[in-house]
C-alpha cells in the first residue's frame, strides 16, 4: 500500500496473500544466496498487458467493449496511476536483464512513467478508432491497492543500456 515511485531499495510490505507469497520466496532465495553464493536477480514486474491476458484485465475488458460494439465503458474515476508495459517489451527487458552481469538483486521491470487508468483507456480507444465514452465513477476505487504507484527504472538505465520506457498500447516505441 505504498504510493508514489517505488524503487528497488524500498522494503516490500505486501498486504495480499499473493504479495506475501512472492515476498517470502524472494527472502528464501536471498537466504540461500548468502549460503551458496550464486547470482541472484529478482525482477519486479509492474503492469503488463498484451495478448492472452485474463478476461478480467483492463486491456481485455477494453477490447471486449470494442468487439461487442459498446458505446460506453463503465469504470472507476480512472485517476489511479499505474506503470504499464506491453508483454513484448517485458520479455525483451527480461532477456536484457538475464544477459547482463552488472546488476543483481531486485530490478524493476517498468516504464518509470505513471499513466492514469483513464488515459490508458482513452489512448486504447483512440488508437483503435473506437467511439466509446468512458462512464467514469461507475465503480468505486478499490481499497486493496494505492491510488498511485509506479516503478523507478533508474537502477537499470543507463547502467547496462536497458531503457524501460512507456510505449503506447499497440506496443510501439
Amino acid at each position: 500500500m505504498q504510493n508514489g515511485c517505488l524503487s528497488e531499495e524500498m522494503n516490500a510490505n505486501p498486504v495480499t496473500p499473493y504479495g506475501l507469497a512472492k515476498d517470502c520466496l524472494r527472502k528464501f532465495l536471498e537466504t540461500l544466496h548468502q549460503k551458496y553464493n550464486y547470482s541472484l536477480t529478482w525482477i519486479r514486474l509492474f503492469y503488463m498487458y498484451g495478448d492472452g491476458q485474463s478476461e478480467k484485465s483492463l486491456l481485455s475488458q477494453l477490447e471486449a467493449a470494442i468487439q461487442r460494439g459498446y458505446t460506453s465503458f463503465n469504470m472507476s474515476g480512472g485517476e489511479q496511476l499505474r506503470d504499464y508495459l506491453p508483454v513484448k517489451k517485458v520479455a525483451e527487458n527480461i532477456v536484457s536483464i538475464a544477459l547482463q552481469d552488472k546488476i543483481q538483486g531486485i530490478i524493476n521491470c517498468c516504464s518509470g512513467k505513471p499513466i492514469s487508468i483513464r488515459k490508458f483507456a482513452e489512448n486504447f480507444f483512440e488508437e483503435r478508432q473506437a467511439d466509446i465514452r468512458l462512464n467514469l465513477g461507475y465503480y468505486p476505487y478499490p481499497d486493496y491497492e494505492p491510488m498511485a504507484f509506479w516503478g523507478s527504472n533508474k537502477k537499470t538505465y543507463p547502467d547496462f543500456g536497458v531503457r524501460f520506457e512507456r510505449i503506447n498500447v499497440n506496443g510501439e516505441s
